[in-house]
């Protein structure tokens, strides 16, 4: 049986991919903190795969932490970090201090380990100013954010410890992903789960701008797809590349905000009638974000199942069962 580790297994992304490897047979141990991740999302997995999964209470920025949750370990699912650019603004030092020197000692831990590969969350943030579209993964332009420096100082350090120590490493650059457990709470919330319990609880949503900015929404389970093919790959020349992860189709705030009014006033025929407000722009924001995803499905054989709108049919269901 294959062990994988799942840093930040109990946020949003971790708890769905240490669901999918549990229920695909993998021995899974998850190293979180509790910092934005949630006890909650793990309860389930914890009473039914006892056997199989194991928790570890444990900060990436403690080199100790990331070697003990490394014991026996196969593969490596980095997602642990401190997202949100409006957050990396206000605290860049703790920004940098988790995903730069947190990924720093998983790199080294996982060196020391010869785990067999090491897959990690980038961000498409990496982009920054660069005004071509679609996003190509070797075209970038400057960082907009603290947050967005550190996630292109992740992919620098994975290159150069696949160069250096031989280590296999694949980045992947995600692009706004959403699905269910994605925390509409707190400050730092993002759009979809955020404008979700707006809208139930018949409050307007706030839309940053004109709602003419675009993004490349990606389901949850496309996310999950990608990162099952970067573990399991083995084509030579899909190792030791950074990925675009995403469905390749932008959305625009407004078009967002129509869908979500949509499908949510089938549950609740009065949201239809709430009122959108516009706020200023956010800074650090980039006005549109689309994926060219021709690299990953030349590469891994990655071909997202869903699109954006079907996948925000299975989001808005899930957020009104358990909302």
């Amino acid at each position: 049986m294959q062990t994988v580790l799942v840093t930040g297994g109990a946020g949003f992304i971790g708890s769905n991919l240490c669901e999918h490897l549990l229920a695909h047979d993998y021995s899974v141990v998850c190293l979180d903190n509790f910092a934005t991740g949630k006890i909650e999302n793990l309860l389930p997995l914890l009473e039914r795969y006892s056997n199989r999964f194991r928790l570890i209470v444990g900060d990436i920025r403690n080199l100790a932490d990331c070697q003990k949750a490394l014991e026996g370990v196969d593969y490596v699912f980095h997602e642990a970090a401190l997202g949100s650019v409006p957050r990396s603004i206000k605290d860049p030092i703790t920004t940098n201090a988790v995903n730069i020197g947190g990924f720093l000692n998983m790199l080294v831990a996982s060196r020391d380990m010869n785990v067999k590969r090491f897959v990690y969350a980038a961000s498409s943030s990496t982009y920054g100013d660069s005004k071509s579209l679609p996003k190509v993964e070797n075209v970038i332009g400057k960082p907009l954010s603290p947050y967005a420096i550190t996630k292109y100082v992740n992919e620098l350090y994975a290159d150069v410890f696949a160069r250096t120590y031989g280590m296999e490493c694949i980045g992947l650059r995600y692009f706004n992903v959403f699905g269910r457990r994605q925390d509409p709470f707190g400050a730092y919330a993002a759009v979809i789960p955020l404008f979700v319990k707006k809208l139930m609880a018949h409050e307007s949503p706030v839309i940053n701008g004109d709602g003419e900015y675009s993004r490349d929404f990606t389901y949850i389970d496309n996310v999950i797809q990608m990162n099952m093919l970067a573990m399991t790959t083995t084509n030579p020349e899909a190792v030791n590349q950074v990925y675009n992860t995403a469905y390749g189709e932008r959305t625009t705030l407004n078009q967002l905000v129509s869908y979500l009014k949509e499908y949510l006033s089938e549950y609740d025929p009065k949201i239809a009638d709430v009122e959108v407000l516009h706020g200023p722009n956010r800074l650090g924001d980039i006005p549109h974000s689309l994926a060219c995803i021709n690299k990953a499905q030349k590469l891994l054989g990655y071909h997202p199942e869903f699109n954006m709108r079907d996948g925000l049919k299975e989001a808005v269901k899930w957020y009104w069962e358990n909302l």
